[in-house]
């Protein structure tokens, strides 16, 4: 949930700037933290299903007998906090970029967010997959393949934005830029 809140911020700051690259960064990052949230909270609803508390923190230890989960929290971690090369970093170096812009001391704010985005991501992570295992945990079952199937589902959608961007920048991607600076294509 304070994902939720920093990245709207960012969205709801870039659309009252209304420059080109701040709308593309509100659209990209829109994008980017539905599909990313989405997946923190089904990884927290299969913890759920294994653990029956909302509780983070009685989940401990599940690194060591769900190595696989452990892969994904570390990737849905990864991708909240805008690491490169992920589409979230591509939204947010777009905003901040035209915040910057706008006023040079909003680029204290964003750090100050990023920075915390950071804090709390891993705190999370660490939370839940490191430490002591407790001994309720002992006799959970495995993952199952449709926990797998669901949160390749959320990544292939990131994966194919981060492969072909101007999917979703528009006027604001490197072949269209470059196509009208250019003229290629143009008829004459």
């Amino acid at each position: 949930a304070y994902s939720s809140v920093s990245h709207m911020g960012l969205v709801i700051a870039a659309t009252l700037i209304q420059t080109p690259w701040s709308l593309s960064g509100a659209i990209i990052l829109m994008v980017a933290h539905g599909l990313t949230s989405s997946m923190l909270f089904c990884l927290a609803n299969t913890n759920y299903e294994r653990t029956h508390s909302r509780t983070l923190i009685l989940a401990r230890g599940l690194q060591l007998i769900l190595p696989l989960k452990m892969t994904w929290w570390l990737l849905t971690n990864l991708m909240n906090m805008a690491l490169p090369p992920t589409i979230n970093l591509t939204g947010e170096l777009l905003i901040m970029t035209s915040m910057f812009g706008w006023s040079p001391l909003t680029i204290m704010m964003t750090g100050a967010g990023a920075l915390l985005t950071a804090i709390y991501s891993l705190h999370m992570f660490l939370m839940t997959q490191r430490g002591k295992l407790p001994p309720h945990t002992i006799q959970m079952s495995p993952t199952h393949t449709r926990e797998h199937l669901l949160m390749t589902l959320h990544t292939l959608p990131m994966l194919a934005l981060l492969t072909k961007p101007e999917l979703i920048m528009g006027p604001l991607s490197c072949q269209h830029s470059l196509t009208k600076t250019l003229g290629c294509g143009s008829k004459n």
